[in-house]
């Protein structure tokens, strides 16, 4: 899973890294079970908020921010990029890219079980899903992302 050349992307090879899934998942938990414990939110609510908050940070951070955090060594080929564009070197479907796109689907599933399919909140979660499964295939141009014609 983790890319070990010397010459990785440093802001994208933690993705890769051992136990990251599994961070990634508790943090998403604690952040539902802190909605949860709000006393004036519902738990279709709470679900609700869970999924939205989950994919506007996943939306900001993968697919609008450019750049790497710090220097790397790639000639400045990293500043006209999304951190999506530099997981895996731009390759489809490796198992992070995969992980990081089943997310946002397996809490909407959720998301929707748990608000017993109301309308409303159906209407708004399967929104906030679209806006960020579709920026991540392959073939997407999608209105808000700027995808580079060298990046696969």
């Amino acid at each position: 899973m983790s890319n070990t050349n010397e010459d990785s992307n440093t802001s994208t090879s933690w993705l890769g890294s051992r136990g990251m899934w599994v961070t990634y998942s508790v943090f998403v938990t604690l952040l539902h079970l802190f909605l949860l414990s709000v006393p004036f939110l519902s738990i279709s609510m709470a679900w609700t908020l869970t999924n939205l908050i989950h994919n506007v940070c996943n939306y900001f951070f993968l697919h609008s921010l450019k750049g790497a955090p710090w220097e790397i060594q790639d000639q400045g080929d990293a500043s006209n990029r999304t951190h999506w564009e530099q997981i895996d070197y731009g390759v489809q479907f490796t198992t992070t890219r995969k992980f990081l796109t089943i997310v946002p689907v397996i809490l909407f599933f959720l998301t929707s079980f748990y608000t017993r399919y109301d309308s409303r909140h159906f209407l708004v979660n399967f929104i906030a899903m679209c806006f960020v499964v579709i920026p991540k295939l392959p073939f997407s141009v999608f209105p808000f992302t700027r995808k580079n014609d060298h990046c696969a």
